[in-house]
């Protein structure tokens, strides 16, 4: 187990409050204002849309809450890298660390880094994809890309200045869209609400349908009974986990939480216990706003409802309806704010893992050194130099739809790591004690592995190229173990 040694160096800057805002900065993007629209055409009832999220919901809450025990045990920087090493061993620890470093965290924040540059474009059209800048040897470079690389790059070199820069920016930029989130909601349920579409999509909100298309037209709809019930809801769930994951950034960063025995515990509860309110509450206000079912061809914001939202733009076309045509800039402002705050705790958060791997000899010497700040400055500018170049390929949504599958697995054997350490240490201090063990951490696995298992019959597509990802990794392990041995 890592001692406490090696948090030497490391500065205690952040409290409960700081911690939670990590969380909830991390898990709000941009995906709750788009990827409504994706589950609304794979379930088509506004029970089964709000089913979903629900379901997320409790996934999240029941890792959350599991997390929890393994973080109080174990406070060190690296926080899942650690859980895994020593509920396993270091092979197991290293294929998550090394699919993190090649896609979920790098992938996750390049992606976020596009759609803030996205977003921008809509303020000052000179940032749009379509503006090529470098058009060298079939390579072309936007000034989209070029934005999103320059604010990873502001980003890392905020938190190269110290933890206390860092959690400066995530406090402003989480509160300032936790405030507007709460405001979009509340003014679509107060001002936006239409009686007449509130009839329609609850008065018959277990009417389960997937909407085919070819074209870009409705090709035909399929009715849903029984188990296709169940598989419809489990593939609709790509787009809520991801809108719903990264709030384990928290406990890579323990070695710098105060009392974090504690604070990481409680942060991990709050946070995803309010972002999952959030939520729900945020698709409750869209059905009070626009039909679910919709029509891609329809001329209309109302005709396309929220299944065919002009490029899933759900949230910016139930804004419409609250403020008009100026609800395109509001949105814009808003996801821009939403995504910045979001990366600078994913950019804080992910560089410690690769100092953890880098003190255990399996990644890069240099990125396990901590500057006069005290913080990993190496590993934060070598993550942010792999973002970039994942920026550049434009291939990061891809390698991201590969491992939605690997990033639960590798949640379900974090939280099986509970019920190891469990009997492996059961002397060991636990200031946190997971409520409602054993049953709380059984919900997660067994709901995770469901979806896990549905993503695989229904989705190989996403599934089987993320588990080649991983498998990559395993003869990098040896290589790098053979190195050092030499």
């Amino acid at each position: 187990m890592n001692s406490s040694k090696e948090n030497i160096g490391f500065k205690k800057e952040l409290g409960l409050f700081d911690a939670t805002m990590i969380v909830i900065g991390s898990l709000i993007g941009s995906g709750i204002f788009i990827v409504s629209a994706d589950i609304a055409r794979t379930v088509g009832s506004s029970g089964y849309l709000i089913l979903v999220w629900i379901i997320t919901g409790i996934i999240t809450l029941a890792g959350a809450l599991s997390y929890g025990e393994l973080a109080s045990m174990m406070p060190f920087a690296g926080g899942q890298y650690v859980y895994l090493k020593e509920s396993y061993n270091s092979f197991v620890a290293f294929l998550y660390g090394w699919t993190m470093f090649l896609v979920i965290q790098t992938g996750t924040i390049a992606a976020v880094a596009v759609a803030f540059a996205k977003y921008t474009a809509v303020l000052i059209p000179w940032f749009s994809s379509k503006n090529v800048l470098i058009d060298l040897i079939g390579i072309k470079i936007s000034a989209g890309q070029i934005l999103a690389i320059l604010s990873v790059i502001l980003l890392t070199y905020i938190n190269v200045n110290g933890v206390k820069e860092g959690k400066l920016v995530q406090n402003i930029f989480t509160v300032a869209k936790t405030i507007s989130l709460i405001g979009l909601i509340v003014l679509g349920i107060i001002i936006g609400s239409n009686a007449q579409v509130i009839q329609q999509n609850f008065s018959d909100m277990w009417s389960a349908s997937t909407v085919h298309l070819k074209n870009g037209i409705i090709d035909f709809i399929e009715p849903l009974t029984g188990f296709a019930i169940i598989a419809a809801i489990g593939m609709a769930m790509v787009g809520s986990l991801f809108s719903s994951v990264a709030w384990e950034n928290i406990t890579f960063i323990a070695a710098e939480v105060k009392d974090p025995k504690k604070v990481i515990p409680w942060s991990l509860f709050l946070g995803t216990l309010i972002v999952t309110i959030l939520y729900v509450l945020a698709n409750i206000s869209y059905l009070f706003i626009l039909p679910l079912k919709g029509d891609p061809t329809a001329k209309d914001i109302a005709g396309m409802g929220i299944q065919f939202a002009a490029e899933d733009r759900v949230g910016t076309a139930a804004a419409h309806f609250i403020f008009g045509d100026i609800a395109v800039i509001i949105m814009a402002i808003l996801i821009m704010i939403s995504t910045f705050g979001c990366n600078n705790g994913l950019i804080l958060s992910g560089a410690r893992v690769f100092y953890a791997m880098s003190k255990d000899k399996l990644f890069f010497k240099f990125a396990g050194e901590l500057n006069n700040k005290g913080v990993p400055a190496k590993a934060l500018w070598i993550q942010a130099v792999w973002i970039s170049l994942l920026c550049l390929s434009g291939s990061y949504g891809q390698l991201l739809d590969y491992v939605v599958a690997t990033i639960l697995v590798f949640y379900i054997l974090t939280i099986v790591g509970v019920y190891i350490l469990r009997k492996k240490k059961p002397n060991a201090e636990r200031p946190y004690k997971v409520f409602a063990y054993p049953v709380l951490p059984a919900i997660y696995i067994i709901l995770a592995a469901a979806v896990s298992v549905i993503l695989l019959i229904y989705k190989p597509d996403y599934t089987w190229p993320g588990l080649i990802i991983v498998s990559i990794g395993i003869p990098v392990y040896f290589i790098w173990k053979k190195n050092d041995n030499k």
